[in-house]
């Protein structure tokens, strides 16, 4: 700015305002930054729902999916069974 433009006070207040509130954003973005435990806790969430969106919503999800895949549920009962009936035998 030369030395000849001259500013009205109402330009200089908008000037004052604007920067105030670029200020005020600048002030709250490293706020934001620097609250670690909001972070932490934002990413906690973030995990949980990733974690949920993975697990059945229910029982009935679950027996569904092992209606539609019996043969590991089938497997698992198997070598349950031989192991209950090894331990059995080996008794005196």
């Amino acid at each position: 700015m030369s030395d000849g433009d001259q500013r009205t006070p109402e330009e200089i207040r908008a000037d004052l305002a604007q920067t105030r509130r670029e200020l005020g954003d600048t002030a709250e973005a490293l706020a934001e930054k620097t609250d670690v435990k909001g972070r932490a806790e934002e990413r906690v969430e973030e995990v949980k729902a990733n974690v949920s969106a993975r697990v059945p919503d229910n029982a009935q999800d679950l027996v569904a999916k092992v209606r539609a895949n019996p043969l590991p549920l089938i497997g698992a009962v198997v070598v349950v069974g031989a192991y209950l009936l090894g331990r059995r035998s080996a008794m005196p």
